[in-house]
């Protein structure tokens, strides 16, 4: 085998170190192209050269690849497959939303053809349906964008003219000028079972059937916060997809099996579905932005700081409020949940990367307990409870606090809504360390069994970064004792532990012990 076929074989990876060595040195493509050319300038790569190379479509000679190892001041051979780089080959997280990437790396494995392929396989074979994937890929463009789609705002803002708050007869007057008719209908909740064989009550809220008639659930004459929300919904599929029609359904309920547009849930990949969830996503976040349009509702946020009672004031409900303060505050570090009992995640948004306590694409039936949501669904507290938490990620412990409250949807389902912050970037912004300070709280949760009141010193750091943020949910949660809260129950950070011990298997562990005892048979 040549040399130039040894090192394609072994440098799938190269492409993703030299790409995340120059952004964690914060250089771009020109800045390398041109240092490259300072240490060598017949061997430097152009940019073009460059971005096919980080891109894995061309593998450099070896004598480029050692004029770009001299200003990252590495062995060339750091680049290569067998090297232990592991920390290079995984992307940072350039302050976006979300759990952090990976890297789709070797390249060829991750080409287009090659995913068409395998994701509809990988959906069949773990029951997995398109719709949930879209949902999925939904969740995390949205994360990664932090919840920021002006497009949307300012196609609301047009309609409502940034109204706060539209009243019902304003809603109604918005749908009038669209040409549509509205008609009412009765349908009372009726008992229905997923996939999974866990009953629920749904019913239908409220469809539009094109080209002009909107169909409404006389259950929303007595909730007049949820009747807005219907008209301010389907206001965003007039407006924004021009009545077509392919958005019709709304429910009341935890997702059944078929979608907005009454199709079957299915494993197989269908690009209708992918449309029919994102105009799902659009559509609820033009409502959002026409109950609650950006300027002036930031503004009553600052007024009163940030409480989830406000709905009572604007007449929305709860849950509108609590996405819309994720949208809406200068501070990107939220997160959402909207939870259903036993194990069901209707809404999630993460801008802070919170690990998630389940998926929202599997079940449950043990979720950690300690999370202020999942206590709820089991505690139908009345009135919302904050919370202070800890919880190790893989960035090290952070300090969480969230705001929960239970609330029943239109069919009559318990459900649980919460609302939370990321304070570890609060606290570094105000010159402390949130890292350190997180670290100091779990140890002393950790020591009083996974709860503990705060200590003075952190409780004063804490309450200046509420205060700071304008957040009074904040001051509440740190009247009550923090918490050690965890993403799995098989990493529960308490001693003694709440779930049963699981012994863990390390697989590189198990086959260097194969062939040790191979060896020592030989």
């Amino acid at each position: 085998m040549s040399q130039a076929q040894t090192l394609t074989r072994r440098s799938h990876f190269l492409g993703t170190k030299i790409r995340n060595l120059r952004k964690r040195h914060h250089l771009t493509m020109e800045d390398l192209s041109a240092r490259c050319i300072k240490v060598d300038a017949e061997l430097a790569p152009s940019v073009s050269y460059l971005s096919m190379i980080e891109r894995g479509k061309r593998i450099p000679a070896r004598e480029t690849l050692a004029v770009i190892a001299s200003v990252f001041q590495k062995d060339p051979q750091w680049f290569m497959d067998d090297a232990a780089a592991e920390a290079a080959i995984t992307p940072d997280k350039t302050g976006r939303g979300g759990i952090a990437g990976m890297a789709l790396e070797p390249g060829f494995l991750f080409s287009q053809d090659i995913l068409q392929i395998a994701i509809p396989e990988m959906l069949a074979q773990t029951g997995t349906s398109g719709r949930q994937l879209a949902h999925l890929l939904i969740r995390a463009h949205q994360e990664h964008n932090r919840n920021h789609f002006p497009d949307i705002e300012r196609a609301a803002e047009e309609v409502g003219g940034k109204r706060l708050p539209l009243h019902v007869d304003d809603m109604l007057e918005i749908v009038k000028k669209q040409g549509v008719k509205i008609k009412w209908f009765s349908r009372m909740p009726q008992d229905v079972r997923d996939e999974t064989g866990v009953s629920s009550l749904s019913t239908v809220r409220s469809f539009f059937d094109p080209p002009g008639t909107l169909y409404l659930n006389e259950i929303l004459k007595s909730q007049t916060g949820r009747l807005k929300y219907d008209l301010a919904l389907h206001i965003g599929h007039f407006t924004l997809h021009n009545k077509d029609g392919l958005k019709s359904v709304l429910l009341a309920g935890k997702s059944p099996s078929s979608n907005s547009s009454g199709r079957l849930a299915s494993s197989e990949l269908d690009a209708q579905d992918i449309l029919n969830a994102w105009r799902d996503f659009e559509c609820s976040f033009f409502a959002g932005a026409l109950l609650c349009p950006k300027v002036p509702f930031r503004q009553l946020l600052d007024r009163h700081g940030y409480e989830i009672d406000i709905h009572k004031q604007l007449d929305v409900s709860p849950s509108v409020v609590m996405r819309r303060m994720t949208a809406v505050s200068p501070y990107p570090h939220w997160h959402y949940f909207d939870a259903y009992a036993p194990g069901t995640l209707k809404a999630v948004y993460r801008g802070n990367g919170i690990p998630l306590p389940w998926g929202n694409m599997r079940k449950v039936e043990d979720p950690c307990q300690h999370w202020a949501v999942f206590r709820l669904i089991g505690d139908p507290l009345k009135g919302s409870s904050a919370q202070i938490s800890v919880m190790d990620t893989r960035d090290g412990p952070r300090i969480y606090c969230c705001e929960s409250k239970p609330d029943q949807d239109m069919a009559g389902n318990a459900h649980v809504l919460c609302a939370g912050i990321d304070l570890n970037p609060a606290l570094d912004a105000a010159g402390q360390s949130g890292t350190e300070i997180a670290a100091a709280l779990k140890e002393d949760c950790s020591k009083n069994g996974g709860n503990s009141e705060i200590p003075r010193p952190i409780h004063k750091a804490l309450l200046s970064a509420g205060r700071i943020l304008n957040i009074a949910w904040v001051e509440r949660g740190l009247n009550n004792p923090a918490r050690l809260i965890c993403s799995r129950g098989t990493m529960c950070p308490r001693t003694p532990g709440c779930y049963p011990a699981v012994e863990s298997s390390d697989t590189l562990t198990v086959m260097e012990r194969m062939q040790q005892a191979i060896r020592e048979e030989c």
